[in-house]
């Protein structure tokens, strides 16, 4: 019998990934608690920067800009993982289940194009900090941040593209939600081919985006040795921040992508749980480390906490 006779015309996917979670209704409430600190913590981020006329500086647009990448990121996936675990809907239309794979790929991807652009941000404020307002204008950072959202979505087209054509052979989801791994298991070929392909893409935006990061932070490292004490203080708190950022993004992503792809043996599990915790960890761990650790979002929070403890 051919491939394409034992199709099966997919309307509807199933969720699969918890079938064998021994507690799910545990999972599902800590998925929801993260979650809601997640997206409540951004927003804060976002309404701080936009209602001040003080912080409409590039280092603050590139934070906005953070903030609504994690906000689409975690929600791209984090409602399904949320909906199967407490309230048992594990079942997702097959035009919803290509929505949510393109806006997670397209979270994932510019994740590490927003981190890059900040690298680069904190490289000429602390190597060129006289000729920072010239070389980053207001303008310039909102052109470039439109450039790298049109082309993640390049990037991300491709997955749909390839998907749609493909006949199914399954409505079975292995894994937590619609991501590309899982949907493209579900059709009727074989799917090294297309795992070897995007596995290509992902190389290209991790890697150049992590070696573009770690060039600045030599850059910036080879300029902070020449120079004083002070200045080093300095220059190393505007970095931390950053930095944390970085190794929560990437170092899940990396053991889940590249690690896989060049022979190591990951369990569902263990897939299961690098995947949730790449997008849940920087989505949670980003707008705290810039609300606690960027003077000025800090200070508002100070002033907003200081009025309701008055009016008390």
């Amino acid at each position: 019998m051919s491939l394409q006779n034992a199709s099966i015309n997919v309307t509807h996917f199933i969720i699969g990934g918890f079938d064998t979670l021994s507690r799910p209704i545990a999972v599902g409430v800590v998925i929801l608690i993260i979650y809601l600190l997640a997206v409540v913590a951004n927003m804060i981020n976002i309404m701080f920067i936009i209602s001040d006329k003080r912080l409409h500086k590039p280092m603050y647009l590139l934070i906005c800009n953070l903030a609504v990448v994690d906000i689409v990121y975690t929600s791209s996936s984090s409602p399904t993982m949320i909906g199967v675990l407490l309230a048992g809907v594990n079942t997702i239309s097959y035009v919803a289940c290509l929505i949510q794979m393109c806006v997670f790929n397209l979270g994932t991807s510019m994740e590490s194009f927003v981190l890059a652009f900040m690298a680069l941000d904190r490289f000429i404020a602390i190597i060129y900090p006289f000729q920072y307002q010239s070389y980053l204008t207001n303008t310039r950072v909102l052109v470039l941040t439109f450039i790298m959202w049109f082309v993640a979505w390049c990037f991300v087209f491709y997955m749909p593209a390839t998907v749609v054509p493909l006949p199914h052979c399954s409505s079975r989801l292995k894994y937590s939600f619609c991501d590309f791994a899982a949907v493209i298991r579900t059709t009727c070929v074989n799917p090294e081919k297309y795992f070897n392909e995007v596995s290509i893409a992902a190389f290209f935006i991790f890697f150049f985006t992590f070696v573009f990061i770690c060039l600045s932070y030599c850059g910036i490292l080879l300029f902070v040795k020449l120079s004083s004490n002070n200045e080093k203080k300095k220059m190393g708190s505007t970095l931390v921040s950053h930095l944390i950022c970085v190794i929560v993004h990437y170092c899940p992503a990396f053991v889940r992508i590249m690690f896989t792809r060049v022979g190591v043996v990951l369990t569902l599990e263990e897939r299961q749980g690098l995947l949730i915790g790449a997008v849940l960890g920087p989505c949670l761990v980003n707008p705290f480390v810039y609300c606690l650790r960027t003077k000025e979002i800090k200070q508002k929070l100070f002033k907003i906490f200081k009025k309701f403890n008055t009016s008390d």
